[in-house]
């Protein structure tokens, strides 16, 4: 197998992973199921991503680089800073696995991508002020709660 084409098959592993864990949850996914739905067998996964936490973590990793967004001067950080984003959110191939889910549970179009890109900047900006900035966010259980009530108001409208 060329790495050309472990590498197209590894993303189409990781394509049928985000619609399944944005779908039906990490409990209710299986390894075959997965790999079911990718045409591959189980064994692959294994081989590519350890396990299928391992797959669940590579399937819902988010990465936007903006270490390189700090070089410079500071007139330029928001310049910087949304070049990294945009080019993060039109970069990644295939549907947004939210999007989709919302608009499956019976959103039109429209209001799915709305609900979606809420509860993206919403995510996107308690995650910055944790992994980039640092801040302390209080007790985990506490933030939990805050973050599974926000969420859930902006998916319901």
């Amino acid at each position: 197998m060329t790495s050309r084409n472990a590498a197209a098959t590894q993303q189409r592993i990781l394509e049928q992973a985000q619609r399944q864990f944005a779908q039906y949850g990490y409990a209710t996914i299986t390894v075959k199921g997965v790999a079911d739905a990718a045409g591959v067998s189980p064994n692959l996964i294994t081989r590519y991503f350890g396990s299928k936490e391992g797959l669940f973590l590579a399937a819902t990793r988010v990465e936007i680089p903006v270490a390189d967004s700090f070089d410079g001067d500071r007139a330029e950080l928001g310049t910087r800073l949304a070049a990294s984003i945009v080019q993060r959110w039109f970069g990644a191939p295939g549907e947004d696995p939210l999007h989709r889910y919302l608009r499956d549970s019976g959103l039109d179009d429209a209001e799915a991508r709305s609900r979606a890109a809420a509860i993206d900047a919403f995510v996107l900006g308690v995650s910055t002020r944790r992994r980039v900035l640092r801040a302390e966010l209080g007790d985990p259980g506490d933030l939990q709660a805050w973050l599974a009530t926000t969420i859930q108001r902006l998916a319901d409208g």
